[in-house]
């Protein structure tokens, strides 16, 4: 074995990794070796003469993998948030071997036949209420993973998942690619009417690190959010939409179209074999949905409720525009511009008058403070914490207590080397080894406007908003206080790991809270109550779109992986007719959406992505507790910490949702909140 840092344990900071040490040489040595260790240890479990119990088989087992587990966290973090060529093609090479590892022990037999035995006669009663969970989990685990299969069904069982995870990490190479490859490049800046001094100023500022005269605009959404909603100039605003809106349907190297047909028949395939009618059957079994006709009904409701609301926002925004110069109908690129002059028109606000009181790191100190007004905790800037990237910071974080609770990074900017979007993500999960409670490392990774020379990182609202929603993500994690790590911080169901962001989002739109980040970067003045108060008057602008294209999405992700049979269609027919009743605009030639879907092709959220809908009904019922004694009321944020944040999976959600709020959550605090019902 070389002399591997990876095969180590760090002696740095609380155990971080020490990423100006990691050599990207090292990782495939590191997974090989490791994965021969992880084996060995599954090994003597199966071959331990002892009789099977809780402990020598499903501790046991859950301990197993122990480093495998730390270097796959942080090489598939850095390969999302700080990628090169070197790293994806690590990342094809060890995908396949990691999931010909993880089949070895989910169909290894002797394995299971004693995992069963423990199942089956375990006394339950003398195991805590976490330990039940875990025997039961690890039990549902292998069944699910195919332990139930014989003969040629383990075979095809392990062809499809091993190509099944070359195919969901192409599609996410292919799409970061394809956003890479585009760039609006102006130089007459008569072409760029409309747009702000800012946003300008970012895209000169792009175009100078490039050594180009003149303006670059690209699709990461910081650039190309912001040219959509104020460029006047409709032909660009065009090009770049359909830009965007082609990502992964250019019929060239990174095209989508064909993986999309391969994952989803792969899917129905490994659904069968196990014994479900379609992928969705398959992955509700473990969602608080439970079954696809919930979730259709639950799409419908929501979509009854808000389609009229829809179709008159639209109309509202078309009857502005044509006021105003639009000669044609209302198209897609032009909704974001209109949309945005209507909003200023109705409240006297956009995105760029709030921006100059939202400076990034004013808000972070406000994100931070609202964690130690609800729960105590506090947070330390260490700069001694390696990083992966010279732009993420690392922070200690501590219990009101004192108590060390979590190492936490933040990376906040577009790079051409990471991924589209914002996550939370972790590099080390809390769990407790013996007495030993291991803390965990948290993430979270953004594309948040840059500074440019002018300025400092000035955030849209809604950019504060996926701020606190991330963060929420990040609560989650920091606060676990379980004993496995299986079922720590976010390894819980699909739709109800939204709660504890989306609850966060709420504050948002809190005058004290928003007077307490809100400092205008220039003046230090705080932000206008007249201002506060516009933000809280919108808050439901346009809800009823917001709202439908939100389910036009759940809905295309229900149709892919309800599909029962292999599918040989057009990816482009098949999404307009699985999204064709939410449609609120012309159809435009060439633009596909669900190539760029990487949440359901390449992030774990297939046949989940209603989810975000499931969850806003939970949070909007959840914060309904802390309006009916005030907002930052510690009792109530006390409750929701020992009752849900510190849970993890350790019980059913909806057993943690009840004892939270006393009830099961109803739909109507989420309509009255979006303005949907009176």
């Amino acid at each position: 074995m070389l002399d591997n840092i990876l095969q180590k344990t760090f002696d740095t900071p609380f155990e971080t990794p020490p990423f100006e040490l990691i050599q990207e040489d090292s990782y495939l040595q590191a997974f090989k070796d490791l994965i021969d260790t992880a084996k060995k240890e599954v090994d003597s479990i199966v071959k331990n003469a002892d009789d099977p119990d809780f402990y020598n088989i499903i501790v046991a087992l859950e301990k197993s993998g122990g480093q495998l587990g730390v270097v796959s966290h942080i090489f598939f973090n850095l390969n999302h948030a700080e990628t090169n060529e070197q790293m994806q093609a690590i990342a094809r090479e060890v995908s396949p071997i990691l999931t010909e590892y993880s089949n070895d022990i989910w169909l290894n037999e002797d394995l299971f036949k004693k995992v069963k035995l423990v199942y089956e006669h375990q006394n339950k009663g003398e195991l805590t209420n976490e330990q039940v969970q875990l025997l039961e989990e690890t039990y549902k685990g292998f069944v699910r993973k195919g332990a139930l299969l014989k003969g040629a069904q383990r075979d095809e069982y392990r062809k499809i998942t091993t190509e099944l995870s070359k195919l969901t990490l192409q599609f996410g190479e292919n799409l970061l690619a394809e956003t890479n490859a585009y760039q609006l490049h102006v130089s007459n800046k008569d072409e760029l009417e409309g747009l702000p001094d800012g946003v300008l100023d970012a895209a000169a500022s792009l175009a100078k690190s490039q050594d180009k005269d003149g303006w670059i605009f690209t699709l990461q959404f910081p650039s190309y959010m912001p040219f959509m909603k104020y460029a006047k100039n409709r032909d660009l605003r065009k090009q770049m939409f359909m830009a965007y809106s082609k990502r992964g349907n250019n019929n060239n190297e990174h095209d989508n179209k064909d993986l999309i047909k391969s994952i989803v028949s792969l899917r129905v395939n490994l659904a069968q074999l196990l014994g479900f009618e379609s992928y969705a059957h398959f992955v509700l079994e473990e969602h608080m949905a439970l079954h696809p006709d919930k979730v259709n009904r639950f799409l419908q409701e929501l979509f009854d409720a808000s389609i009229g609301v829809a179709k008159q926002d639209v109309k509202d925004v078309e009857s502005y525009a044509q006021e105003n110069g639009l000669e044609d109908d209302l198209q897609r690129w032009d909704y974001p511009l209109y949309s945005e002059q209507l909003k200023a028109k109705r409240y006297g606000l956009d995105d760029e008058a709030t921006r100059p009181y939202f400076q990034l790191d004013k808000v972070e100190q406000g994100v931070f403070g609202l964690a130690t007004q609800l729960y105590g905790i506090t947070f330390k800037q260490n700069t001694d914490i390696s990083v992966y990237h010279s732009e993420v910071k690392t922070y200690e974080v501590y219990d009101k207590d004192g108590s060390f609770l979590s190492v936490f990074y933040v990376d906040y900017h577009p790079r051409t080397s990471k991924q589209g979007g914002a996550w939370m993500t972790s590099f080390r999960e809390q769990h407790k080894n013996g007495k030993k409670d291991v803390r965990p490392h948290v993430s979270i990774v953004c594309n948040f406007t840059r500074p440019t020379d002018s300025k400092p990182s000035l955030l849209t609202f809604n950019e504060v908003q996926t701020f606190l929603h991330e963060f929420g993500h990040a609560l989650h994690g920091m606060l676990s206080k379980v004993c496995y790590e299986s079922l720590s911080g976010t390894n819980v169901y699909r739709d109800f790991v939204e709660l504890p962001s989306q609850i966060m989002e709420n504050w948002g739109t809190q005058k004290e809270w928003l007077k307490d980040v809100g400092v205008h970067y220039k003046t230090g003045e705080v932000i206008p109550d007249e201002l506060i108060q516009k933000i809280i008057d919108s808050e439901n602008y346009q809800s009823g779109y917001a709202t439908v294209r939100q389910l036009s999405f759940g809905m295309n992700d229900m149709a892919w992986h309800s599909l029962t049979e292999v599918f040989e269609g057009d990816v482009a027919e098949f999404e307009q007719q699985s999204m064709v009743a939410t449609e609120l605009f012309p159809t435009v030639e060439g633009s596909v959406f669900s190539t760029g879907f990487a949440h359901i092709f390449d992030g774990g959220y297939a046949a989940g992505y209603y989810g975000y809908k499931w969850a806003e009904v939970l949070d909007a019922d959840a914060f309904e507790a802390f309006k009916e004694v005030g907002v930052f009321d510690k009792g109530v944020a006390d409750k929701f910490r020992t009752e849900i944040l510190e849970k993890g999976g350790t019980q059913h959600p909806m057993e943690l949702y009840k004892k939270f709020r006393g009830h099961e959550p109803s739909i109507e605090p989420l309509l009255k909140r979006s303005g949907l019902v009176k």
